[in-house]
């Protein structure tokens, strides 16, 4: 999902951003990155982060220890982040060029790496000026535990950037066919508009999908949003469905064999307010193909 390309971006073109780390996803997280590079024609850029959280610059050494103790205690903890943190950006650094190795092979020419010591999020919005779409995996690396599937700072990112995140299982596939969760708003107007901007889906099958109550007015706001992506010559799909929402759209996505789930992250209506809170958490934790959230 992008936007049009304006002559400063030309200049300076954006980067789609591979946010890579050391989970089971990473390798898609490569593939769909490369993919989403050569459909938008815009550089690849592979990042990784060092988070603050699990490898922090120095150890906090508050506490009621004594003076003595505290003294040798902090000059032995130094020495330990200081091997922690050496291992750690050694580490990041053999991801990327693996990750670099990866996206050459499959085709892309235009790739830069850069890694940061900074929490994932906000190294993300400091990137945003110079980036059209996140590529994460769905699977984070400290998700590992039975039942909890989703990457810790996931919901994280979302809610702090302002750029489509394309979210990915842990195995790729070319995606071939998209679905669009529409609900009438002003915003879903919006998500068509940038649908409508990129050329990532073109050339494929795509669904607009509404929760609802079947309504002359829900089919009017359809017909609509499909009139302006008919002047791309997209192939358009319109259903209404009623229902749960996080069950209705994966039911509807499963009977189609669609391949990504496109949806808005806020607002009022019934699609957009699930993704708020611990809905989004289960929608992410039953999520088996790729999403595209838009904020």
């Amino acid at each position: 999902m992008t936007i049009e390309k304006t002559d400063t971006e030309i200049q300076q073109p954006l980067h789609v951003v591979a946010c890579i780390d050391g989970s089971k996803a990473a390798l898609a997280v490569c593939d769909y990155s490369a993919w989403a590079s050569r459909r938008m024609e815009d550089p690849l850029l592979l990042l990784h982060v060092l988070d603050e959280d699990r490898y922090p610059a120095r150890t906090d050494m508050t506490g009621n220890i004594g003076l003595g103790s505290r003294e040798q205690l902090q000059e032995e903890l130094v020495s330990l982040d200081e091997k922690r943190s050496k291992l750690a950006l050694k580490h990041g650094h053999l991801l990327l060029d693996e990750a670099e190795k990866r996206v050459l092979d499959a085709g892309i020419e235009k790739v830069v790496k850069r890694q940061r010591h900074d929490e994932l999020a906000s190294s993300l919005v400091d990137l945003e000026p110079e980036s059209r779409m996140f590529v994460m995996g769905l699977h984070g690396e400290s998700s590992t535990a039975e039942g909890h599937h989703v990457g810790s700072q996931l919901e994280t990112v979302i809610r702090s950037v302002h750029r489509p995140v394309f979210l990915v299982p842990d195995e790729f596939r070319a995606p071939r066919s998209a679905m669009l969760a529409f609900d009438g708003s002003p915003t879903a107007f919006k998500s068509i508009e940038l649908l409508a901007g990129t050329p990532v889906f073109e050339g494929m099958p795509v669904h607009l999908m509404m929760v609802g109550l079947e309504t002359g007015e829900h089919w009017a706001q359809l017909q609509r949003a499909k009139e302006a992506l008919d002047a791309r010559g997209m192939e358009i799909h319109l259903a209404i469905r009623d229902g749960d929402v996080e069950q209705t759209l994966h039911a509807y996505q499963e009977e189609h064999d669609i391949d990504v789930l496109i949806m808005g992250a806020y607002g009022h209506s019934r699609i957009r307010q699930f993704l708020v809170g611990s809905t989004t958490t289960k929608m992410l934790e039953t999520a088996k193909k790729p999403l595209v959230i838009l904020r």
